[in-house]
């Protein structure tokens, strides 16, 4: 998983950092900057944007908690109910996941959108919460792609924004990009299931033991004895008795949830 440095968020830095790939679906947040990339030629064709649902979340949230809006906490209830679908069928094939929300997820983002408009006609036109409002309406597309394909997800990466917001402060040009290379090196292994902590500490002890650094490679095959313990299998979405519930409690932590 590569990070790359750039001095700025505008669009032309991201239409640099993907020159070449082949991918068909970018995932970000609706700042206009990325919407150049669209028009992008590409003998693949155009990218596919989708939209990351926890920025609309996260508005509602905290209208919800700063002002007791029942509308905006009606709205935290429902899109609960999706982030609840997809806990239960994380981890599944993209076919069990697709199959999972055109039973679950598409009867209620089929009814969210009526729901909503209907409140946008009713409160103020200057409000936040109709701002909240026009700003789902206006991405719903992105927002319901997840709906045609299984491999999507409802939300960004988490690690890639905590990773973001880390190096924030990194100091200098020249630090931002070792952060960069740093990070890309540590994401890598994690999603390989290598711890990165044992891997680095034990070839950089290596080295300072005097292993050759033109014979670096031979350190690679440690990897195989420092892999995490399995995860435990998650639980199938066929446990249906708990996919429709509607409480908060499967809302993601207030903070950085989005790699966009």
């Amino acid at each position: 998983m590569p990070f790359r440095y750039a001095p700025g968020r505008i669009g032309a830095f991201a239409e640099q950092f993907l020159d070449g790939f082949t991918g068909r679906f970018l995932q970000r947040d609706a700042y206009d900057g990325y919407n150049r990339l669209i028009e992008v030629a590409r003998p693949q064709g155009p990218w596919t944007l989708v939209h990351c649902c926890c920025h609309l979340r996260r508005r509602f949230v905290k209208l919800a908690r700063n002002s007791k809006s029942p509308i905006a906490e009606a709205a935290v209830r429902q899109i609960a109910q999706l982030y609840g679908i997809e806990a239960m069928a994380r981890g599944s094939s993209p076919d069990i996941r697709l199959a999972a929300r055109k039973e679950h997820s598409l009867p209620l983002v089929e009814a969210l959108k009526p729901w909503l408009e209907k409140q946008l006609s009713m409160i103020s036109s200057g409000s936040t919460l109709a701002d909240d409002i026009r700003y789902a309406l206006n991405h719903w597309q992105g927002l319901t792609r997840l709906l045609d394909d299984g491999r999507l997800e409802l939300d960004a990466i988490r690690p890639i924004c905590l990773t973001r917001n880390n190096a924030l402060f990194v100091g200098h040009e020249v630090g931002a990009e070792n952060w960069a290379l740093l990070a890309s090196i540590v994401a890598t292994y994690k999603l390989n299931d290598v711890n990165p902590v044992a891997y680095i500490a034990e070839t950089l002890t290596a080295i300072i033991a005097g292993h050759p650094q033109s014979e670096i490679d031979d350190l690679m095959p440690r990897l195989r004895m420092m892999r995490r313990p399995a995860a435990p299998q998650r639980r199938r979405v066929a446990d249906h008795s708990r996919l429709m519930r509607a409480d908060a409690s499967y809302l993601p932590a207030e903070g950085p949830v989005c790699g966009c």
